[in-house]
């Protein structure tokens, strides 16, 4: 694909994400009757409140996409990153409706995501920090949580584990995730930062009642991906 056209294409599934919604209205996660073990309060997930952080991401998604085709459309340093963020965003506009009829669905779209994300922002360049590596870090660092918090709910759901042991299996691969990452991106500490945001909701969802184990390995990301970013700045 033309990078011009490529550029307008991803300006175009930015948009369609973010209307993603209206074609799931009233839709506010997985119902508890959709595994075979109800999840009502399941520990993995974290506090509602911490979701709206996707009204952030819908808009600096759509704004660097806009910047990016109307000023960057053929720029060599956005271009690698746009075919990725492309193939996360496109199918990503389904996920809702996925997610109201197929719990397994939605965790392999979910994934998919992820890892396009992840590739995008690897391929992010050095222009415009704001426009171009900003929304696809805060993008890619929730989507971390997110797809982790997915096979939470599969795994206990599903009856693989517990609650509790589900919960800190999946805080475990997203911090493997979150730190390996973070590592390797230095310029884009927005992504440690959704992540942390991610991680913080899931210690307020377990303090009542108090789970000490998930918001012990929550707060001990928190704090690992923190003296990370020192280490960097040091």
């Amino acid at each position: 694909m033309r990078p011009t056209l490529l550029a307008w294409a991803l300006l175009a599934a930015a948009i369609g994400f973010a209307a993603s919604p209206l074609l799931a209205p009233g839709f506010n996660g997985f119902e508890p009757d959709q595994f075979p073990i109800p999840q009502d309060n399941p520990p993995v997930q974290p506090a509602g409140y911490a979701f709206a952080i996707w009204g952030l991401i819908y808009l600096w998604l759509i704004a660097g996409s806009a910047f990016g085709a109307l000023r960057r459309a053929s720029s060599a340093d956005w271009t690698p990153m746009r075919a990725p963020l492309l193939a996360s965003l496109g199918p990503g506009i389904l996920w809702l409706p996925l997610a109201q009829v197929s719990v397994l669905g939605a965790t392999l779209l979910i994934w998919w995501m992820l890892v396009m994300a992840l590739a995008a922002l690897i391929r992010t360049g050095t222009e415009d920090r704001w426009w171009q590596v900003t929304p696809v870090a805060l993008y890619a660092g929730w989507l971390t949580a997110a797809s982790s918090v997915s096979i939470g709910l599969v795994l206990a759901g599903y009856g693989l584990l517990g609650g509790t042991w589900a919960a800190l299996v999946s805080l475990a691969i997203a911090l493997a995730i979150a730190l390996a990452v973070q590592a390797r991106m230095q310029k884009a500490p927005e992504y440690g930062l959704a992540v942390i945001w991610a991680l913080v909701g899931v210690i307020v969802a377990n303090t009542g009642p108090l789970n000490w184990p998930v918001a012990g390995l929550a707060g001990f990301g928190i704090v690992a991906i923190l003296a990370l970013r020192s280490q960097e700045a040091d």
